[in-house]
């Protein structure tokens, strides 16, 4: 779910199109990435896309298309995996099973109803992501020549990491925590760009990509990033859900503002968590991250890529050839150069 700092960054975020980030290396979180995928690409019932052996294939077709989306708009895209969840983070996830079995419940009594709207909204809430889905997911991105970084633990962390090595120009989420982790910049919106239909309505809307520059949002509201983090497990996060009972974003930011020091703050509160909060800060400001990893797009593996995905998958094989024509052409456009410092992404 993440922390929800909508309130707090919309004074800084800005709208820009997607051919706007042309040349510059996006570390994108893949597990937040494959979720959106999977919750949109569905059909009218809410049914999954699927082969036929009942393999769901959501997660493959929203990466395959819209990643050579990002290419033929010269971004270099980087997917970023989850690696092992800290301690803290184990029981919002089991929270998080139990709403999708609430979820599934809900969904096939909406169907028993014949309301296939509303079996819609449920199914988009009872997505999993399977260790051979992400296994293929990883195949799919090696085939088409495009990176992907393990990490040691958070996404986001990795990502946010990255873009403060200078690897990456931004980190890519649907969640704010890549702020609070020390992204430089957030993209958000990439894996839901274009024409989209709200929920429950007969009624669609542009959705653009929106950036968040870390500094400029510390500077607007006048604190640091260290503020910025007790801000957000005020609000709650990932390790403590809810956050701190009655605090919203105004709230919490000006209690930030007029007591400054995260200790004093912290006591200033009711903490009703398990997790002490200095436990929870060290985990934003000291991350589980790795420099062990190696940026290079490559030419597409035609062959392989329709092995998976046509002779594996049963994608359609037209449709396969020509997104792999616009690949190709994409690549030799962007990325096909002679010198070896161009591979990388600076």
């Amino acid at each position: 779910m993440g922390v929800d700092l909508k309130e707090l960054v919309e004074p800084v975020a800005k709208e820009v199109e997607l051919s706007s980030l042309s040349g510059k290396v996006v570390a994108i979180d893949a597990y937040n990435s494959l979720y959106q995928f999977l919750a949109t690409i569905r059909q009218k019932d809410g049914t999954p896309l699927m082969d036929a052996h009942g393999n769901v294939t959501s997660h493959l077709n929203g990466l395959f298309y819209r990643t050579i989306n990002f290419i033929e708009n010269g971004i270099k895209p980087v997917y970023v995996f989850d690696g092992r969840p800290p301690e803290v983070k184990l029981k919002e996830l089991e929270r998080r099973q139990q709403i999708k079995v609430e979820a599934e419940r809900k969904y096939l009594a909406a169907i028993e109803r014949g309301d296939l709207e509303e079996a819609r909204v449920y199914a988009q809430q009872t997505s999993r992501l399977t260790s051979s889905m992400v296994e293929d997911a990883k195949r799919l991105l090696t085939y088409m020549g495009v990176p992907f970084v393990q990490a040691p633990s958070e996404g986001e962390a990795q990502a946010a990491y990255m873009t403060q090595r200078g690897d990456a120009w931004a980190s890519g989420s649907q969640d704010y925590d890549s702020l609070l982790f020390g992204a430089v910049r957030l993209v958000r919106n990439l894996a839901i760009t274009g024409r989209r239909k709200l929920p429950r309505k007969e009624v669609y809307v542009e959705v653009k990509p929106e950036i968040i520059e870390l500094g400029e949002l510390l500077s607007f509201h006048s604190i640091t990033r260290e503020q910025l983090v007790v801000l957000g497990i005020l609000v709650g996060t990932d390790y403590n859900p809810g956050g701190v009972k009655g605090y919203g974003v105004k709230k919490a930011l000006k209690l930030v503002k007029e007591l400054q020091d995260p200790e004093k703050v912290f006591r200033a509160v009711p903490w009703d968590f398990d997790t002490p909060p200095d436990v929870i800060m060290q985990i934003f400001l000291k991350p589980d991250v790795s420099d062990k990893y190696v940026l290079q797009w490559r030419e597409p593996d035609r062959e392989k890529v329709i092995k998976l995905l046509v002779d594996e998958h049963q994608f359609s094989v037209e449709r396969v050839e020509n997104a792999l024509e616009r690949l190709e052409k994409a690549y030799k456009t962007y990325f096909k150069q002679t010198s070896l410092e161009s591979w990388f992404g600076f």
